[in-house]
């Protein structure tokens, strides 16, 4: 027996415009967590929790590259599939150009992911291997209301745009294509939905040096052509230096730096981001490094140390480091805007050796707030 699915309407289209204006971020997030519960015994009850995301707070201006770097299991991923809503967050709040996500006069689930899609690590796992590639592209309008015709279209032309002709691979599985080829097709079925913001969460770190040279030029180019907003995960600093304009820097689930990139790679101002730009590789044969800039683990995010989370392993802890957890606020050090740390090394008057003075203008100013979010 066959099934026939009813015939609908196409769907309106969608209102991408600048809503907030220019000086409105694009997305806000605010005291974002997720703590993923350990459950043990006959009852089994929640005894404890994997905090991954704890307490973040950070904004995505309009046009703009997002770099977010941090060792394995900081909560980088998470962080994306948050945003994304593929994972329900505990508590915080996400504005979408001015409009609350979620709220009854806000931006609805459907709108935000109108305006968001991610591109995955594993080129391979994140494409149907049943589907040819045009129409894997041609998915998502189809399930927006376009017809079948005109999904294709779309899907051909997305494929042409990453540099893949539609005649010659429109046609192929993915299991024909090159990493690669895949991730190309992997941005395309992104853009599909002419998306506001695209998540890249290590959307590079597989590929070949060459092919992620290509990857990357076509980024910047796409990024042109239909306006786009970056968020970029990556574990590769100097990609993330070449691509982004700030970048946000995690560590066991929390934020410690986030400002403009080239002052973050010039002027860090929190151990562990110094202690991660020292782990570059350079390319000058004589400038080795004997010692690791950063060793041992990353303390257990299901018990992570009192006060800041760094101490365990930073070279400068004093008592108030352990005792009370530094806040994320302005570096009065850096000539940058928006330079931010959670180090109180950086912050006059908390009480560390190495904290300098400050004037009382100085410190009203380090107390501004950081994020202004509309009230519902």
């Amino acid at each position: 027996m066959t099934l026939e699915l009813a015939s609908r309407s196409p769907l309106p289209e969608f209102d991408g415009s600048d809503r907030g204006g220019p000086e409105q971020p694009l997305l806000i997030v605010e005291n974002f967590k997720k703590h993923f519960p350990i459950h043990s015994g006959v009852l089994n009850r929640a005894v404890a929790a994997v905090k991954a995301v704890d307490d973040v707070s950070f904004n995505v201006r309009k046009g703009e590259t997002l770099g977010v770097v941090g060792e394995s299991g900081c909560g980088k991923s998470t962080l994306a599939r948050l945003l994304m809503h593929l994972l329900p967050h505990d508590e915080g709040r996400l504005v979408l150009d001015g409009d609350e996500v979620g709220e009854r006069h806000g931006a609805s689930l459907q709108d935000l992911r109108r305006s968001i899609q991610m591109v995955f690590q594993d080129s391979a796992s994140s494409l149907n291997p049943r589907l040819p590639i045009l129409e894997s592209v041609a998915f998502g309008p189809r399930v927006r209301g376009a017809s079948k015709t005109e999904a294709r279209a779309l899907a051909g032309d997305l494929l042409e745009r990453v540099g893949l002709k539609a005649e010659r691979f429109g046609g192929r599985y993915p299991h024909e294509l090159s990493g690669g080829q895949k991730q190309r097709v992997n941005i395309a079925r992104a853009l599909a939905l002419r998306p506001r913001l695209l998540i890249l969460d290590e959307a590079v770190s597989a590929l070949d040096k060459s092919v992620e040279a290509q990857v990357l030029n076509l980024l910047a180019e796409l990024k042109e052509q239909f306006n786009l907003t970056y968020i970029f995960i990556s574990h590769d600093l100097h990609v993330v230096r070449f691509i982004s304009d700030r970048v946000l820097v995690m560590y066991l689930g929390q934020i410690v730096e986030i400002g403009p990139a080239d002052d973050i790679y010039d002027n860090p101002q929190h151990p562990y981001t110094m202690a991660l730009l020292e782990c570059r590789l350079s390319m000058d044969p004589d400038a080795r490094v004997d010692n690791a800039p950063l060793a041992g683990d990353p303390p257990n995010p299901i018990n992570p140390p009192s006060g800041c989370r760094f101490h365990t392993r930073c070279p400068y802890v004093e008592d108030i480091c352990m005792a009370k957890a530094p806040p994320l606020e302005n570096v009065l050090a850096s000539k940058a805007e928006g330079h931010l740390a959670a180090c109180h090394m950086t912050h006059p008057g908390s009480g560390h050796s190495r904290a300098s003075a400050a004037a009382p203008a100085a410190l009203a100013r380090a107390a501004t707030p950081i994020l202004t979010i509309p009230e519902a």
